[in-house]
């Protein structure tokens, strides 16, 4: 037997009854492991109020324990994946389960800002590892068109509730343990999924003989990135004139504009131009990313507003959050049967629309508003928004990609909703935090106005965006249905 028809045997379950159970095992285990990086997106969220007073760090300071997660998740995830295929799908994903672990117990211990940073950073290394080493797990064991489609269903519908589940477990870990608990409840998760990895994941092989890493576009990729996101972030304490910000930000820009450039000319490009150039496929990228903006900074600052202007304890904090989830749930089952008949263009610009709707919502938030009669209509609108932008924008991101770009197609997509949010984040904590600073000016004797007119800022804002994205995803998107290539690997998002 060679070693290319071994690992082929190694990489795919058997098709027999034992087999076919199998698979189902490893699509447990493999949603187990998603579902743990899905939660840490929001799970810390709840906890971050209580992790401040704990900690002591300061309001300009603490995005940092969210945007360190984003930005290490998605300026590595290109290269995870690129791993995954080097080494093995399986190797990848232990490493990233049993690192993912090791970090979330070092954060949840953490007795300082620094430290506690540096834990969720890491999380984020291994969750690059980690997810795109899941993603390539399903789709070499499910390769039945009828049973893929049911796994991928399975995959998606707990990717899409990690969000609820993470801000209700945050809030109840948070009320009735401590914050720290929103750390440590990835430990027992990461080793129930290890034990599951080593008794049922089929062992695959690299590919010894292949192409290596794209070192060039690996380096310029996570470097851009991270002096973008730097640079953005580092306005909200130095300003945007200063010396440090616009050069990070300008290193970023010129890093990532030489990547496309020397991704154009490698043999093997970490990322080919090809997956984002076509035109159905880049609008649905940037309507990722935008859409991803857009929540982080719902998820961020509502919490803050639910928290500290409405006096919400941690749990309740997490449990208003279901209307949006609810929203997002009834639309995105309703989207596929319009991008079936006229297209991805209508649902994705309308679900823009009418999300900029439901954010604007928010601005009218004052000291004395109530949940009910203007949060609630908020959360709802935005959410029926966000679910009519989602679904059909992951499935514009594959549209017609070749098979050998399948895996950094869903990588690409989990990139740019990750960087979305977190440029979202750096720069929308900026805003909030002049915007605070010229309202304490004007008024010191109100500082709960001055957070609350930080809060409807950013809201403003992010209603502007999700405008921009109905524009733009409106004039790029190509009108008509969609016809799909039932051969083409699904992707899913975090």
């Amino acid at each position: 037997m060679t070693s290319t028809a071994r690992t082929d045997r190694e990489a795919r379950p058997g098709t027999g009854a034992d087999g076919g159970r199998r698979r189902w095992l490893v699509l447990a285990v493999v949603a187990l492991a998603q579902l743990m990086v899905v939660l840490d997106a929001t799970i810390v969220n709840i906890a971050l109020p209580t992790a401040q007073a704990d900690l002591g760090f300061g309001d300009d300071s603490r995005q940092w324990v969210v945007t360190a997660y984003a930005l290490a998740f998605g300026s590595l995830l290109l290269v995870g994946g690129r791993l995954a295929d080097l080494v093995g799908r399986r190797p990848v994903f232990l490493v990233g389960l049993v690192g993912f672990a090791l970090a979330s117990a070092v954060g949840g211990a953490a007795d300082g800002f620094g430290l506690l940073v540096a834990a969720r950073g890491a999380q984020g290394v291994f969750g690059a590892l980690l997810a795109p080493a899941a993603l390539s797990l399903l789709t070499v064991t499910f390769t039945d068109g009828r049973e893929r489609g049911l796994a991928f269903a399975v995959f998606g519908a707990l990717s899409g509730a990690g969000g609820a589940i993470g801000l209700i477990l945050g809030g109840a870990l948070t009320e009735y343990l401590s914050w720290r608990w929103c750390l440590y409840v990835n430990v027992p998760i990461a080793v129930l999924a290890v034990v599951g990895a080593l008794l049922f994941l089929p062992r695959s092989g690299g590919r010894a003989g292949g192409p290596g890493i794209d070192a060039p576009g690996a380096v310029l990729s996570v470097a851009g990135l991270v002096a973008l996101v730097y640079g953005l972030a580092s306005a909200e304490t130095d300003g945007w004139s200063a010396g440090s910000t616009l050069g990070f930000i300008a290193a970023g820009v010129v890093l990532l504009a030489v990547f496309v450039v020397v991704e154009t000319r490698v043999a093997h490009p970490l990322l080919p131009m090809r997956v984002v150039t076509d035109r159905a496929r880049g609008g649905a990228f940037l309507a990722v990313g935008v859409v991803g903006a857009g929540m982080f900074g719902v998820f961020l600052f509502l919490t803050y507003y639910l928290s500290t202007v409405l006096g919400y304890a941690p749990l309740p904090t997490g449990v208003a959050f279901l209307p949006l989830i609810a929203g997002i749930t009834l639309s995105a089952q309703t989207s596929p049967a319009l991008v079936t008949r006229i297209g991805v263009k209508v649902p994705i610009a309308a679900g823009f629309a009418v999300g900029a709707l439901g954010l604007l919502v928010f601005t009218t938030l004052g000291t004395d508003s109530g949940y009910w009669t203007q949060v609630f209509p908020g959360l709802v609108v935005t959410g029926l928004g966000i679910g009519l932008v989602i679904a059909p924008a992951f499935s514009a991101a594959t549209l017609g990609v070749q098979a050998s770009d399948a895996g950094v197609a869903s990588a690409a997509v989990n990139t740019f909703q990750q960087i979305g949010g977190s440029i979202a984040t750096a720069v929308l904590s900026a805003l909030a935090a002049a915007a605070a600073s010229d309202a304490l000016a004007a008024d010191p004797s109100a500082p709960l106005q001055a957070a609350v007119t930080s809060y409807t800022t950013v809201f403003a804002w992010s209603a502007g965006i999700f405008a921009a994205g109905a524009l733009v995803c409106g004039l790029l998107l190509p009108h008509g249905a969609v016809r799909t290539d039932p051969d083409a690997a699904p992707v899913v998002g975090h």
